[in-house]
């Protein structure tokens, strides 16, 4: 029963930053692991950036490493994507993703090992 909502997508010149947001309905999202997705036109969803759930861990795609950092704030059931030095090849729309059947506090990387999903936010980044 848990929904994500995400907020922060638009439109951003090559080079600009945004922070993608995605806030959970329940309080057990301190007990999730959290992963941000992407999807492009034309190609198959992808993950960008995980981490565990108790923060300590993060891993991301080697396209964004150095760029993106993902972050939560568990007393705000909010997890965060910090996108800087985008590119037009980052555009694309980000989902938000939450794993509850965690069997380790790791982060996961797998699109299946995932139960919850935001509704997406588009990002798209100009030349």
């Amino acid at each position: 029963q848990v929904q994500l909502v995400e907020s922060g997508g638009g439109l951003v010149q090559a080079g600009g930053s945004l922070r993608l947001s995605c806030a959970a309905s329940r309080r057990t999202f301190s007990t999730y692991a959290m992963g941000w997705f992407r999807q492009a036109p034309g190609k198959e969803r992808e993950f960008v950036a995980g981490i565990n759930w108790s923060g300590g861990i993060t891993d991301y795609a080697d396209s964004v490493k150095g760029r993106f950092t993902i972050s939560r704030d568990n007393a705000k059931n909010t997890v965060y994507l910090q996108m800087n030095s985008l590119k037009p090849e980052d555009t694309a729309v980000y989902y938000c993703a939450a794993d509850r059947t965690v069997s380790s506090n790791r982060v996961y990387y797998s699109q299946d090992e995932y139960d919850y999903w935001g509704q997406g936010t588009q990002v798209t980044v100009s030349s």
